[in-house]
């Protein structure tokens, strides 16, 4: 299989990952694909130019990292980092869509501020985003998912990853005022070596 995706993306992060605690990345080649680049392949499998995408052996390919990620639970047999049982499903889904969203937020601030010149940005929508983020932790922070000493589930990865982008891209300003989080990223990333293997500093 072939990965079309970005160091520094935390979906695709999250896409790789999961491969590993699954047992599956040794199985997939990841390319670095360019959103904005017109002639980059990763337009012909994903029609949407976002990534990640992954391209299967027989040429199709599935995006977005939430059906990539439920295709590497499937190949491994099913409830793994998705579960099986309702509630800890939907538990881990939400908890994934919260995460995503926070990544979502992040990434949008940061192309507000890469794509647009300085007189041209809108900073009404830049804190809108940061109001999404913002919310998020908070409502984290209160209520700290559990993590376990198994394989964590899709939710916790994204949470993970999300935090990391955060890192990544705002200097870790968020840590300032949630402590509890920086302890669980801290647990997670000693539990899950492939956290910081796949940690960009740039």
């Amino acid at each position: 299989m072939l990965l079309r995706s970005n160091p520094a993306s935390p979906f695709g992060r999250k896409v790789k990952i999961a491969a590993e605690l699954l047992g599956l990345l040794a199985r997939i080649t990841v390319v670095t694909a360019d959103t904005l680049d017109a002639n980059d392949p990763l337009r012909s499998d994903n029609p949407l130019g976002k990534i990640p995408a992954l391209v299967l052996e027989d040429g199709s390919s599935l995006y977005d990292s939430r059906v990539i990620v439920e295709y590497f639970d499937h190949l491994a047999g099913g409830d793994n980092v998705i579960p099986v049982e309702p509630n800890q499903r939907f538990t881990a889904l939400r908890l994934q869509a919260l995460s995503d969203g926070i990544s979502e937020a992040a990434l949008l601030i940061v192309y507000e501020s890469r794509y647009r010149d300085t007189d041209k940005r809108v900073e009404a929508w830049v804190e809108h985003q940061q109001g999404k983020i913002n919310r998020g932790l908070d409502a984290l922070e209160a209520n700290v998912p559990t993590l376990n000493t198994g394989i964590p589930n899709i939710g916790q990865i994204a949470l993970a990853c999300a935090l990391g982008y955060l890192d990544l891209r705002f200097n870790g300003m968020w840590r300032k005022s949630h402590p509890k989080l920086v302890e669980w990223l801290a647990v997670f990333s000693t539990q899950y070596p492939i956290f910081e293997k796949t940690r960009v500093s740039h």
